[in-house]
């Protein structure tokens, strides 16, 4: 049975995911100095749309170990910039499969049923974590925010691409996560949820609010540095726009 046919409640895998949040949690006290900033802004139930910026593959370990909530979580089928243990932890924590490049429809599905049942779920907008700056957010993030009208809570997470290099060199890493202020929720029109140009404005909106989180070297795409902005060009080509995952 997969993953997407496993939500038929919220929440799930409580004992396994309990367990990995705390040894996450201890993981990153050891080999790191994991600072968050902006606690008080966590909404206390959802729904709740999660948002950040994907620049490592140990992002969505750093988002589920320092959130408190049961989160839900949705990712690619494939990482094809992380060593296998991570795709063996996804796998065990549930996360809810996308392949980049198709509509996924089972996982938009199992994802709106999350929200609709208050529940709290994450999603990196960019769908990938090629570049270590920002880029344009794929549709996604907007539809479920437009279709469900849960609110969005944007994170911002530093010094993970960096957190590797720094054990190798004998140095614990030094990692910021970021919790912004909530917003939304959005509603638009039944068409609205379909609207490809509404859904592209929106996630510009997403991005920005993610851009205000992390270092303005990092902002790439939402930049106000024009050399910034330029710079990142190359990287905010979405790799799978005719390519679909197998």
């Amino acid at each position: 049975m997969s993953n997407v046919e496993l939500v038929i409640t919220y929440p799930r895998r409580r004992i396994i995911r309990r367990t990995l949040r705390a040894l996450i949690r201890a993981a990153f006290s050891v080999i790191s100095d994991f600072k968050v900033s902006g606690a008080e802004n966590l909404p206390k139930e959802g729904p709740l749309l999660v948002i950040g910026n994907h620049f490592s593959f140990i992002d969505p370990v750093a988002l589920i170990g320092t959130l408190p909530y049961p989160l839900e979580f949705v990712g690619g089928t494939q990482m094809p910039n992380a060593p296998g243990m991570v795709s063996w932890l996804a796998r065990l924590y549930g996360v809810l499969p996308v392949r980049r490049g198709s509509l996924s429809r089972d996982t938009l599905l199992a994802s709106r049923k999350v929200l609709n049942n208050k529940g709290v779920l994450g999603i990196f907008p960019e769908a990938g974590s090629w570049a270590a700056v920002l880029r344009p957010a794929r549709p996604g993030s907007a539809y479920l925010a437009t279709c469900t009208q849960a609110q969005i809570l944007p994170v911002g997470l530093d010094g993970l691409t960096n957190l590797f290099p720094s054990l190798r060199r004998g140095k614990r890493g030094k990692i910021t996560f970021n919790i912004g202020k909530p917003f939304g929720p959005y509603f638009v029109s039944e068409r609205g949820e379909t609207d490809r140009q509404r859904l592209d404005e929106l996630g510009h909106e997403f991005m920005r609010r993610i851009a205000d989180l992390i270092p303005p070297e990092r902002r790439g795409h939402y930049s106000k540095d024009a050399a910034v902005r330029e710079a990142a060009q190359s990287a905010a080509v979405y790799p799978w726009g005719d390519v679909q995952e197998s």
